[in-house]
């Protein structure tokens, strides 16, 4: 350039910041806001914490959205449950309704069902809010349950996030009672059978169910006390205790930072996403409105828990075909399938653990046996590390088998808790139908296991053939001598880094007995039975494609994979030939006879 056309560059430069302020701004502390906010820092310290909060990275994928899905939910039955309480009677107490609801006028019932037919019928918006109320729940519940699912099959609950996982459990039962407890606060016909089932749980349990029965009642049933109580229940020593528990468990993630799946740039030490200002916080606070809207657009186009319909609740009488909400049907359906014999006189007392194992247990034996699957998995691996980054379910075949055969073992709990409607719709026997519940709670859970370890060792497969050999083109090419290969486009740099990054455990040996003396060596026998443990979870596992071996399939070896293409077809990808390319080391390739183990 020459000097003048510089000269003229710098002239044009600096009329374009002729107008640029290069005063200090008036107000240094950022205005009003700024001042208020130095106030209370100034008396709080809390300016540390806020940045901190602010800069902190979330990563972005769909799954994620799950345990957001949750929040959003209990912040709005938060909301929509303190609506109700403004006109809800928590009482016992007889009354005639004299309502605007003609079928039911002149009918004795309940304080609690009176105000709950006219925050239904009377109220402006009421019956809305109601529903939403209701409906916010059963997404409540469902949402923190596929979070849970997401939190297994992708190893989530491992170090150093064990705690937290049983945080969530916990959530998940407390939700699961809050939901039966506010269910039962209209006291309406089909809330009050369950109530009156919930009693003869109580009472199934051995020497002490008549006791708790009473306390919890306040005397006989159904008394005049079991609606307060509830009351106090859901709407102040549980709504506490979640509240509590969610915020512990939004803390540790803070603490722990957010898990992310594999991918290029991501490490145990980092985390690749978005801020929470402006980024995140922006997408959340859509994302709330977006739940809420959803919400409410169920809850005023389908029709939930009608009491109305129902009526009052009557001691001398029960809804016909009455089910418990999904997230309860599970213990229903395990009261009908256990067998009668369980239920038997010894010391001149009646024992009905047919009721008791289904009614009172299962809860506590599926949570704990959840709650210490997190523990048993790093005893099995010796995997004392933290781990930040997430698996793939297919990487995790025997978990992600397990998970599936333990959702196919509630599923069978729920759909046994309508084995009266299926017989009735279907027109069958529901002895039938009840046996062959029994057979498969025991069959179908080994039979999904088998499967879903195989297909994600099938899935292991593909991806190490992908790896090996590119995506399929559709493309055949004729050589000179003329045979006909395949075109195989190669994966990219960041689809490859998603398929290789993990690791597959080798099962542990199985150590000896003794000594080099010949003792029995201490903790031997414990020893050796993490190695059966770990040779069942690993002995069936695909290794990842090493850099070697992907530099192998991509050149002309003794063990041809590839052949490379003319210069001219480098763009195409590489061609691939047809079965007399398959060798010991492709993904479906087996060892020569003469590599065959006796």
């Amino acid at each position: 350039m020459t000097a003048v056309g510089q000269e003229r560059a710098h002239s044009t430069a600096d009329a374009l910041r002729a107008d640029d302020k290069k005063d200090a701004p008036a107000n240094k502390d950022g205005g009003p806001v700024g001042a208020v906010a130095s106030w209370v820092d100034e008396r709080t310290g809390s300016a540390k914490g806020i940045s901190y909060l602010m800069k902190k990275v979330f990563p972005d994928h769909w799954s994620f959205m799950l345990g957001e899905i949750a929040m959003y939910s209990l912040i709005i039955l938060l909301i929509s449950g303190t609506f109700l309480t403004f006109w809800f009677v928590p009482s016992m107490g007889e009354t005639t309704y004299t309502g605007s609801y003609v079928p039911l006028k002149g009918v004795q019932m309940s304080e609690a069902f009176a105000s709950t037919v006219h925050i239904s019928m009377d109220v402006k918006g009421g019956l809305l809010i109601r529903q939403i109320h209701h409906w916010s729940a059963l997404i409540f519940v469902v949402s923190i349950a596929l979070h849970m699912f997401r939190v297994f099959f992708t190893g989530a609950f491992r170090k150093p996030r064990e705690i937290n996982w049983i945080i969530g459990l916990l959530l998940a039962m407390l939700a699961m009672v809050e939901g039966f407890i506010g269910y039962s606060l209209p006291d309406d016909l089909l809330s009050g059978t369950g109530i009156r089932a919930m009693q003869g749980f109580i009472l199934s349990i051995p020497v002490i169910g008549t006791y708790v029965s009473y306390l919890l009642f306040g005397g006989g049933f159904p008394g005049q006390d079991i609606i307060p109580r509830f009351f106090t229940i859901h709407v102040l020593l549980l709504p506490a205790a979640l509240i509590g528990l969610f915020t512990a468990h939004i803390i540790l993630v803070m603490v722990h930072k957010h898990t992310q799946y594999p991918g290029p740039g991501r490490t145990n030490k980092n985390v690749v996403g978005f801020p929470m200002m402006p980024v995140y916080a922006a997408k959340a606070g859509g994302f709330f409105f977006v739940v809420f809207g959803v919400t409410a657009l169920i809850a005023g186009l389908v029709s939930i828990n009608p009491i109305w319909m129902y009526g009052p609740y009557e001691p001398t009488m029960i809804t016909a075909g009455s089910q418990p909400d999904w997230y309860m049907g599970f213990a229903d359906g395990a009261l009908r399938l256990l067998p009668g014999f369980l239920e038997f006189n010894l010391f001149h007392r009646t024992w009905s653990f047919n009721i008791m194992i289904g009614a009172i247990l299962m809860i506590p034996i599926l949570w704990t046996v959840m709650g210490v699957y997190p523990f048993i998995e790093k005893w099995v691996t010796g995997d004392n590390e933290e781990h930040h980054l997430l698996d793939r379910p297919r990487n995790r075949p025997t978990r992600t088998g397990l998970g599936m055969a333990a959702i196919t073992f509630y599923g069978i709990l729920f759909a046994a808790c309508g084995n009266d409607i299926i017989a009735i719709k279907f027109d069958l026997s529901i002895d039938d139908i009840t046996e062959t519940f029994r057979v498969a709670l025991i069959v179908a859970p080994i039979v999904v296991f088998w499967v879903v370890k195989r297909l994600c060792l099938s899935l292991q497969r593909a991806d190490r053939d992908l790896l090996l050999h590119g995506r399929e083109t559709g493309r055949l090419m004729r050589t000179g001598k003329g045979r006909f290969f395949e075109v195989h486009q190669e994966l990219d740099a960041y689809q490859r880094w998603r398929l290789v990054d993990f690791v597959s455990p080798e099962p542990m040996g199985l150590p000896p007995a003794t000594d080099e003396h010949g003792v029995r060596r201490k903790g031997a026998r414990k020893e050796r039975l993490r190695a059966r443990v770990s040779h069942y979870f690993f002995k069936d596992r695909i290794e990842p494609v090493t850099p070697l071996e992907l530099a192998a399939a991509h050149h002309d070896g003794h063990a041809t994979e590839a052949i490379e293409s003319h210069p001219d077809e480098a763009e195409s990808g590489h061609i691939h030939g047809g079965a007399e390319e398959i060798g010991a080391s492709h993904a479906y390739g087996h060892p020569a006879p003469h590599d065959k183990q006796d």
